[in-house]
């Protein structure tokens, strides 16, 4: 039924190139003395072990691979990146329980950024870097990150890509997907560079500018310090780190075709990217307001503020520069609704997306005129482009599944005494990959160490089915996927 064979082969290149992640984190470790040197050492040797025996269990595989075996691939080679990645966590000590280490590890991955570690600045530096190194992965895909530089390894690479890409709406840069995969991360890369100069340019030294600007352009959380930006006292940062993370809050494929093809209207004409932009500054103009009138602050604190948390939590970043908890209540509902819708498609940000959004207000406006005329037949358009009937099926279920677990998790959560507020925005943090949640017992600010363990391990899948975009984890579920026609 699955091609087991073909699967192995990909893990075992998969955990290959986890081993190569490793080493890097290994020679900043020998960079800076770190006493984490060992556990990265024997951390390359056990995953790199296993890869070689993934990979004799797949040799003599052919190359195709199924639609069935691309969702089981995808998910498996997260669940594998994940466990893998708790060894230096475990071996060097620094994280003795594995539910905890596990938790870090899928919260690095899928780019959440909910951390269990109290003070990160404790941490030796390897596993400050791997930490960073972790979500930067995670930002575009693993798999994807292993069609740019692998594209033979992937048999089947288009129905991996449908299963890991992120959006309703898959967009090609070009006809071969390796080649599109490649120009991608072209523009990602750029995108980090450039973040990492302009922090430096700010004052941050060179190892913490490395470490932001892959969470940053990541849209992940992870911070080397647990004041996180707010630590280095500088609006000048503030106002970099907004900026990349809204950057990389825009489809890649349209800010490539945007930048390089030098039309800027093609930007601005998408539906997607405009209600993006209308969403963080009617959202950020409304939490200065409440700022200024209601806490005090001045007209730029407040506007300073306020951009950073929409552009933070509508991202699904999770790096905060100021104390959300101590804002007035409503602007925590404007920020659970950022959570909720997130950043644009093909980016690297969390939540429903922007273009589900577009996508939902067109049905409801299709379903008034519908109403006033009920023998129509009403085409639903995004940029042009005529949108199927079976794409906004897709649309409804996705958004009832994505509202059925966040009420089913929240009420699991509530009935083992998480109190109401945080159970709601912890589900909605967790299933949107945001990190920090709202409320008084673990608020925007603080590490989540003290959830019980069995909340952790419901916050674990909840990240995982968020990233992969609930059908590719779930269909896993049913048995309809084991069945052999």
């Amino acid at each position: 039924m699955l091609n087991l064979k073909l699967i192995s082969k990909i893990l075992g290149s998969l955990l290959w190139i986890e081993g190569v992640l490793m080493l890097c984190c290994l020679f900043v470790s020998l960079l800076y003395h770190s006493v984490d040197i060992m556990a990265f050492a024997w951390s390359i040797l056990i995953t790199v072990g296993a890869g070689i025996v993934f990979r004799l269990l797949g040799r003599n595989a052919d190359n195709l691979l199924g639609r069935r075996d691309a969702y089981f691939v995808v998910t498996v080679s997260w669940v594998f990146f994940t466990l893998f990645g708790t060894l230096p966590f475990m071996l060097s000590g620094c994280i003795g329980n594995f539910t905890d280490a596990f938790f870090e590890s899928m919260s690095g991955f899928t780019t959440t950024g909910a951390t269990i570690i109290d003070y990160p600045e404790w941490l030796p530096k390897g596993l400050l870097f791997w930490r960073s190194l972790t979500q930067w992965i995670g930002g575009l895909g693993i798999v994807f990150f292993t069609i740019a530089i692998l594209p033979s390894m992937v048999g089947g690479s288009v129905k991996v890509f449908a299963a890991e890409a992120t959006g309703p709406i898959k967009s090609k840069l070009h006809p071969r997907l390796s080649m599109s995969a490649k120009w991608i991360w072209i523009v990602y890369v750029v995108l980090t560079i450039a973040c990492i100069f302009s922090y430096k340019l700010c004052g941050m030294g060179w190892f913490d500018a490395f470490n932001y600007s892959m969470t940053s352009t990541a849209t992940g959380g992870f911070a080397t310090e647990s004041g996180s930006i707010m630590t280095f006292h500088s609006p000048a940062e503030e106002y970099v780190c907004a900026l990349f993370c809204f950057l990389s809050g825009v489809n890649f494929t349209l800010l490539y075709a945007s930048v390089i093809g030098m039309d800027i209207k093609k930007l601005l004409k998408n539906s997607e990217f405009r209600f993006y932009v209308i969403m963080v500054l009617s959202f950020a103009l409304f939490i200065a307001f409440q700022l200024v009138y209601r806490n005090h602050y001045d007209i730029e604190h407040a506007f300073r503020s306020a951009i950073f948390q929409v552009v933070s939590f509508i991202t699904t970043t999770g790096l905060f520069s100021d104390d959300a908890a101590k804002w007035p209540h409503v602007t925590w509902v404007v920020l659970a609704a950022c959570m909720f819708f997130g950043g644009c498609s093909g980016s690297t940000s969390g939540g429903i997306k922007s273009i589900r959004g577009v996508m939902l207000l067109k049905v409801v406006r299709n379903e008034f005129r519908q109403i006033l005329h009920p023998n129509a037949v009403l085409p639903m358009k995004v940029d042009g482009v005529n949108i199927p009937q079976s794409k906004r099926v897709t649309l409804l279920g996705f958004i009832g599944l994505y509202l059925i677990l966040t009420l089913f998790c929240a009420f699991t959560m509530i009935a083992f005494g998480i109190d109401n507020t945080n159970a709601i925005t912890i589900t909605l943090s967790c299933l949107g990959n945001v990190g920090p949640t709202l409320g008084m017992e673990i608020g925007p600010t603080m590490s989540w160490v003290q959830l019980p363990g069995f909340a952790k391990w419901i916050c674990s899948f909840l990240m995982l089915v968020g990233r992969l975009e609930l059908f590719t984890v779930l269909v896993l579920f049913t048995p309809a996927f084991w069945k052999e026609n």
